[in-house]
């Protein structure tokens, strides 16, 4: 190929001339489309979350129930244009509106009434990707934040002994810490608490007595190890024990540590894991990362046929003891519903846990021209809840109808006890290499809150805060009398959003010296901010450059001074996906001939951790006119090692 081939380009109406040496495949993607599809998901789907997640409020009583219905949030019914905001110092915002449904019990036959009620001004974003606040434009910062997931650590004490540690981390609620010592007694730390023995939790959770965690778990030393450190031997000395270390100096009672314990994990309303947790657990504790290359000790029977579980066709691989589970397999197991695996490793056979989360299209076939996606699937469900709707409902209709009125049940928001279960059988055995520690600062964990995020974290906040006022005045107003408008103060909720537009880290005047530093400063992400990190606290290595950036981030531009590495750049053909991890494009390469692979015009986006199963050639390999690698010997990276490979 020439070195420099000097051929027009295009951009709008104007033409250029372009002296790049690789031939273009991908037209350059709308740079400020990141700001603009964020802001539009929090219009159409962030809002609507934030609402669901507070419907109903009733109070105590159970007389009154206010639910919000739905929202209209009109942008033509601006007061002034954005030129008339900036001379008049004004905000470009529209009026929010919300239908509300107020239901009293105390009426006869129980009154509905429906009523629209003004939810304050919320600021609208502009074609370029600003908002105008007070007359000056300002860009909200996109920031880069540890995903919601579970994260393993392998670190040494003193004498070189192995360590092993787990960090569960939702997107709102209590964490899960657990740590292994020399003596191998493995503890856990809820919500940041004093640690006990993790057998203290097992038993809180339902796991009584010595023999029924031994029958779930295994004989595993660990935990004959943490049993000697924990006296209990029932459901309640576990709840206790546990009560006691949340809440200390408190009165003791088995009811109210039950229901502690029960609404610090297992409701959706304090514990959240958001749509990238779900995804992230799922990832993580699914049979395909653990099961893959190891050897069954026992033959794996499917729980509904009782027969030995098989991938489909004639000659598909049987999960018999002694084979070797493959990933394809590995998935057929888990789809299954089986609630453990026993395999061999150097030391003894240990038993594997699920997480009991299956794909929904391994039991229902949808029809043609339809998805599980039509009807809110878009997660591996919970097996337990599929179980019980399969049983309630013996029609297809009946049971597609089921699944689209449980979609809370079968995609948990919460944390599941077989997802704590899983969690706890992953860390014991990361000593006989099943499972693998993660780094923290590969950015397949780490992922981007874009404006959207950013505004409805900020709404919620708002709308949390007016819910508390909502029930307050249910108690003290007069009952037969009372509109949801004497109900409902907005006061908490403009209030947040103001708060955040006009002073939050994350917030800033737009930088205008030039078209460039415009919109330098759109794509930026910031590792800085409120739920991010703080320029003392942060080490070398977060601000480091990491092989995942190729392709994301930028290696080069970030400030000098103490924000050296935790501000950076979107690369310009980076996206970001669904859940928030940034997506890199590349071109496949073809195989057929393996003489002679080529490399070919179809390009596929991949977040990180997909990318962490290719070999990566740089971009600029040299190809002949056919696409063909020049050089015998390709320059390529897999994962953080770069060699020359064979083509």
């Amino acid at each position: 190929m020439e070195k420099n081939r000097i051929y027009p380009v295009y951009s709008g109406k104007n033409l250029r001339m372009s002296y790049q040496r690789q031939k273009e495949v991908l037209e350059m993607p709308d740079l400020i489309e990141v700001q603009r599809t964020s802001y539009d998901w929090f219009i159409n789907e962030g809002l609507k979350e934030a609402f669901e997640d507070i419907s109903p409020i009733n109070d105590y009583s159970g007389n009154l129930s206010m639910e919000f219905v739905d929202y209209q949030f009109n942008k033509d019914k601006v007061k002034y244009s954005i030129e008339e905001c900036k001379a008049r110092d004004a905000t470009y915002s529209a009026p929010l509106e919300v239908t509300v449904r107020l239901y009293n019990a105390s009426k006869p036959e129980g009154d509905n009434t429906e009523q629209k009620i003004f939810m304050g001004e919320l600021p609208i974003m502009t074609d370029t990707g600003t908002f105008v606040i007070n007359g000056a434009e300002r860009v909200i910062v996109s920031q880069l934040v540890r995903s919601p997931g579970i994260y393993y650590g392998i670190d040494h004490d003193k004498f070189g002994k192995k360590l092993y540690s787990c960090t569960v981390i939702p997107n709102r609620g209590a964490w899960l810490e657990y740590e292994t010592d020399s003596n191998d007694i493995f503890y856990v730390h809820v919500d940041r608490t004093r640690k006990v023995p993790v057998t203290v939790l097992l038993r809180a959770l339902g796991l009584g007595t010595n023999q029924e965690i031994f029958d779930l778990f295994g004989d595993e030393p660990k935990l004959v190890a943490s049993i000697t450190k924990d006296p209990g031997e029932s459901v309640k000395d576990g709840l206790l024990e546990l009560y006691k270390k949340i809440r200390p100096g408190e009165p003791l009672a088995e009811e109210s540590a039950r229901s502690l314990i029960e609404g610090m994990f297992f409701d959706a309303r304090r514990y959240d894991l958001a749509k990238v947790g779900r995804y992230k657990f799922n990832k993580k504790l699914s049979f395909r990362n653990r099961l893959a290359g190891q050897i069954l000790a026992e033959d794996v029977l499917d729980p509904a046929t009782g027969e030995i579980i098989k991938l489909p066709g004639k000659n598909g691989l049987a999960a018999k003891a002694g084979c070797e589970v493959t990933r394809e397999l590995a998935d057929e197991i888990q789809n299954s519903g089986v609630r453990s695996v026993t395999i061999q490793t150097e030391k003894r056979n240990v038993k594997v846990l699920s997480s009991m989360m299956v794909d929904i299209n391994h039991y229902i076939e949808f029809p043609k021209g339809e998805s599980a996606r039509d009807y809110g699937v878009t997660e591996l469900v919970y097996y337990p809840a599929l179980e019980k709707l399969m049983e309630e409902n013996d029609t297809p209709e009946a049971l597609k109808d089921a699944i689209r009125h449980n979609i809370g049940e079968l995609i948990p928001k919460h944390i599941t006890r077989e997802d704590i279960f899983a969690s706890i059988n992953y860390n014991m055995h990361l000593e006989y290499h099943i499972g693998h520690k993660d780094d923290i600062d590969h950015l397949g964990n780490r992922r981007i809150r874009a404006v959207g995020e950013l505004l409805q974290n900020q709404y919620r906040i708002g709308l949390s805060r007016l819910e508390r006022v909502v029930r307050e005045r249910m108690t003290t107003q007069d009952i037969t009398t009372v509109t949801a408008q004497q109900l409902i103060n907005i006061k908490p909720v403009t209030a947040a959003v103001k708060e955040f537009f006009g002073s939050s880290q994350l917030s800033q005047f737009m930088d205008q010296n030039n078209p460039l530093g415009e919109l330098t400063h759109k794509r930026r992400l910031s590792a800085l901010g409120p739920g991010g990190l703080s320029r003392d606290r942060a080490g070398m290595e977060v601000r480091d450059i990491h092989y995942s950036h190729y392709g994301r981030m930028c290696p080069v531009e970030t400030p000098e001074g103490p924000n050296i590495g935790l501000i950076n750049s979107l690369a310009c053909f980076a996206r970001i996906n669904e859940y928030g991890f940034v997506e890199s494009p590349y071109r496949k390469v073809d195989h057929s001939d393996p003489e002679n692979p080529k490399v070919t015009d179809e390009v596929v986006y991949m977040t990180a951790d997909e990318e962490d199963n290719y070999h990566v050639a740089q971009a600029s390999e040299p190809l002949d006119e056919k696409g063909h690698f020049v050089n015998r010997m390709v320059s390529g990276r897999f994962k953080d090692e770069t060699q020359q490979y064979e083509k």
